[in-house]
């Protein structure tokens, strides 16, 4: 194996190879030949380095220097500036807002300071299609220790003491689930990965398969040999190819080198995975409904009890966790379940990982310690608004979510604060929002995307969410009023108190946090026809002032349905019956005479 002095790490996720970075590496590699560096330097398409708003990526290693928004024409400057001339090239450095200086190491970032990474310890830094890489920063080697040196029953305790809990949204203890799973009496056990991650705006569990998936691979062979299983499945969305290209790429190495198959480090213990396709579904994300669906029915959930550690895939005790969830494993191990519960609060251990979106200033994905409050995530790490508008809300946990508003910036981010605060964590999505957001829309949008996923199993989330989307539209067209949000309210609690599964439970959650929190708005829309953000397009209208219209046409000539009217030097009016609010009068007016009213 070719012994490297150097190292060109270049973010290879999904924001970055939109943006060329694979052309970048083979840009750089092709300049490295023409000076016949490519022995001595390596080019390494990495995971998500998590920085999406600075992407695309490249870090010099070990100079531990690492530019932004690098462009495939930049790779020649920076071969013959960086590597061979040994000087940084200071136009591609980040440079901090806060301070305004330009950083060339990334953990000496606002973004980077405050993040603790164990899930995406690895992502950024290894090679994914490399095993190699892996197992150089000790990879496999908790599996190894918990063959030879723990019994099933240590593992699980271990587990168990270190605090882990789910990190796929409902936060259940990991360490009890796989204990229940172990006390199941069968001929054949199951371990599943939960990698349907269907969120709006979430990427957290795809970024770690695509930037680490052996560290997955590993923990659920731990998992397996804790509860007795020598099946391990991962359910995982189609619409992920690069994920599961890395993933095929993983269980073929890992079983080439022994790591998963059959007598696993000569212990007797047997180990394989496969791949289950999902087609999309957003309730497939629910245990039972993913079980249905890889057994070939329909995804859609079941009464509990039984559990899926009692009764799961094919009738079995199965091992249900998400991506994330399994990530932390081999970390515990190798450092202890009293490193692990040290990080954290008392009631949530350890750290979570994020996926910041919305008008925030740093779009990306970060892994914070549990307790962190939502204040330093958005103007620490998040770097503040965008356009430095005044912020209005976050919503959290995906669609089941809450917005919360100011007043609870300062809150610590743990399950119990989060749920008191009328959302919850979920799997990770944050979204931020500005003044320019409005907050019935906004309810609305999620409602949307609850009604098209709900399976339709159970009358009040099919029937139920369906009418609380009409009733949103109808406020959002004008024509809505004081008792439709009594009705928003009353149908809300009664589809959590008796929808089937977590989806329709938590679906009314955007609806229940913006009528607490945004009430004003609501009564807005219904008593004033009016929408401060200028959103609901039913409630705006666009006027011209006749005092500053100069009468220059501009806005005429460009209505697309020809609803403005006047002469030439003479102010100008809008047909309101026929405007179609698209904006393109404000948009082309030179003069500033049309506003919103």
């Amino acid at each position: 194996m070719t012994k490297y002095k150097m190292h060109i790490l270049v973010c290879g996720g999904p924001g970055c190879s939109a943006s060329k970075s694979e052309q970048i590496a083979a840009n750089l590699r092709s300049h490295l030949q023409q000076e016949g560096l490519e022995n001595e330097v390596n080019v390494v398409l990495t995971g998500c380095f998590g920085f999406c708003e600075a992407g695309p990526i490249i870090k010099i290693m070990p100079d531990n220097v690492f530019y932004v928004k690098v462009q495939p024409e930049d790779a020649k400057e920076i071969v013959y500036e960086h590597i061979i001339k040994g000087r940084t090239v200071d136009r591609l450095l980040y440079t901090e807002p806060s301070n305004g200086k330009k950083t060339p190491l990334d953990t000496d970032t606002d973004f980077y300071k405050k993040q603790v990474r164990i899930a995406l310890r690895n992502c950024g830094i290894i090679d994914p299609e490399n095993i190699e890489e892996y197992i150089a920063l000790d990879g496999y080697k908790a599996l190894a220790t918990c063959l030879t040196e723990y019994t099933p029953e240590k593992v699980i305790e271990i587990v168990s003491a270190s605090g882990l809990s789910g990190r796929g949204g409902a936060g259940f203890p990991t360490g009890r689930k796989w204990a229940a799973t172990a006390k199941s009496k069968a001929e054949q056990k199951y371990i599943v990965c939960n990698a349907d991650e269907g969120d709006p705006g979430a990427f957290m569990d795809r970024s770690i398969l695509e930037g680490d998936p052996h560290s997955v691979l590993e923990a659920m062979a731990i998992a397996g040999y804790a509860v007795g299983a020598d099946k391990g499945l991962i359910y995982i969305r189609a619409e992920y190819p690069l994920a599961i290209h890395r993933l095929q790429i993983a269980l073929d190495q890992a079983r080439e080198k022994g790591l998963l198959g059959k007598d696993i480090f000569s212990t007797g213990f047997n180990f394989d995975i496969e791949l289950r396709y999902g087609a999309g579904a957003f309730v497939c994300g629910e245990a039972t409904a993913l079980i249905h669906s890889m057994e070939g029915l329909r995804g859609e959930p079941t009464m509990k009890p039984p559990r899926t550690s009692d009764k799961g895939y094919l009738g079995m005790p199965t091992n249900v966790n998400n991506v994330e969830t399994y990530a932390n494993v081999p970390a515990i191990i190798l450092k202890g379940a009293d490193w692990f519960s040290s990080i954290g609060t008392e009631n949530s251990k350890g750290t979570k990982v994020f996926a910041l979106a919305g008008q925030i200033k740093n779009v990306g994905l970060i892994e914070v310690p549990m307790g962190i409050t939502l204040r330093e995530i958005i103007y620490e790490i998040g770097g503040g608004m965008k356009g430095d508008k005044k912020f209005k809300a976050i919503q959290t946990g995906g669609p089941s979510g809450g917005c919360l508003t100011e007043k609870h910036l300062d809150i610590p981010i743990d399950y119990k604060s989060l749920s008191d605060a009328g959302s919850m964590m979920g799997s990770g999505g944050m979204v931020i929002m500005d003044e320019s957001s409005c907050m019935v829309s906004i309810a609305k949008f999620y409602l949307d995307f609850t009604v098209e996923e709900s399976c339709g199993k159970c009358t009040p989330c099919r029937i139920g969410n369906k009418r609380l989307y009409e009733l949103l539209d109808k406020i959002t067209q004008g024509k809505g009023s004081m008792e439709d949000l009594d009705n928003l309210r009353n149908l809300s609690h009664v589809i959590k108190d008796t929808s089937l599964c977590g989806l329709g439970q938590s679906s009314p959650n955007p609806v229940l946090s913006t009528l607490d929190n945004f009430w004003d708005e609501y009564v807005e829309h219904v008593k004033e026809h009016k929408c401060r953000a200028g959103v609901c397009k039913a409630l705006m209208k666009y006027e011209i002032n006749p005092e500053v219209c100069v009468g220059c046409t501009a806005c005429a000539r460009n209505c697309p349905v020809n609803a403005i009217k006047g002469e030439k030097k003479q102010a100008h009016q809008i047909n309101q019956e026929a405007c179609i609010k698209c904006g393109t009068c404000m948009e082309k007016c030179k003069f500033g005479a049309i506003s919103i009213k």
